[in-house]
């Protein structure tokens, strides 16, 4: 049986994630420099790998790191870098924000020629990462990974992990009837991005919250049948709360980055399961362009 292109894309991470790390000496001076109060920036999945990225960044004593979708960036504030995150080079957002904006601005994007060239002041290419798919997986981790070489992560150990995931026996996630995304931190990004693949991918009731707040009402809806996944480490008494209501407690020893490309294998087998073509999800296209 022919494999998707998403499912081809998905399997290639390891890979990328050591492409992104052999790529870091030649940009690593276009990325933000320690004590830099940074804007991070992107749409859908591209805005959670700045979320992701922003969390890590400030974790790492970095500097003041803020993460915007696109459209929402407060007027006013003063960032001595942008980093946008844009697959395709042509989301319209970000092309007006990096238009507008008077800090120094660099863009990662899987198609370097395209539109954002002329918009912003330097450009990261990672093509070796782009898709064919118009769900993203390994574009956004990649992008992910680099930032992550740059802030001094072992990428390697990483891709071991990612290579594991890719081994995992997904069908027990099969059979969920909903899944709940939990995360701290910068695996709050991530839980947000494995609801989308989900969503997007699968048409799936799939829900992101972040871990401790998932007290405050989210778990009102777990039951037999469903499942609640931590990225990382999960809150004390979590574990115990989302068990007693019957739902399955899911969490993995894996780095949060490779369990996330367990969840993009769980959001594809869904799909297929339901018969739909994940690489291209209804409504939805590889980039939003709005007319000017």
């Amino acid at each position: 049986m022919t494999r998707t292109h998403v499912e081809a894309e998905i399997a290639t991470q390891p890979s990328t994630w050591r492409q992104a790390a052999a790529l870091l000496p030649e940009v690593a001076g276009l990325l933000p420099r320690p004590g830099e109060r940074v804007a991070v920036v992107g749409c859908g999945t591209s805005w959670f790998m700045a979320m992701a990225y922003a969390g890590l960044r400030e974790a790492a004593g970095q500097g003041e790191t803020d993460a915007f979708t696109a459209s929402e960036v407060p007027t006013g504030r003063r960032y001595d870098r942008v980093v946008a995150i844009t697959r395709s080079g042509t989301t319209t957002e970000v092309l007006r924000l990096l238009a507008a904006v008077e800090a120094p601005t660099v863009a990662i994007t899987g198609v370097p020629e395209e539109q954002v060239k002329d918009v912003a002041d330097k450009i990261i290419g990672l093509p070796f990462a782009d898709e064919e798919s118009v769900v993203q997986t390994r574009f956004a981790t990649t992008t992910l990974a680099l930032l992550r070489a740059h802030l001094g992560h072992d990428l390697e150990t990483l891709a071991v992990d990612a290579e594991r995931a890719l081994d995992a026996d997904i069908a027990p996630h099969l059979s969920a009837g909903q899944i709940s995304f939990v995360g701290q931190g910068w695996t709050i990004g991530l839980a947000q991005e494995a609801a989308l693949k989900t969503r997007e991918a699968a048409q799936f009731w799939a829900e992101a919250h972040p871990a401790m707040d998932y007290r405050h009402g989210p778990i009102s809806i777990a039951e037999p049948g469903r499942e609640v996944w931590s990225f990382g480490e999960a809150p004390d008494g979590l574990r115990e709360q989302v068990t007693a209501t019957g739902a399955r407690f899911v969490t993995s020893e894996l780095d949060p980055m490779a369990q996330l490309v367990l969840a993009q294998r769980v959001a594809v087998g869904l799909a297929l399961g339901r018969g739909l073509d994940p690489d291209r999800p209804r409504h939805l296209t590889r980039a939003v362009e709005l007319p000017d």
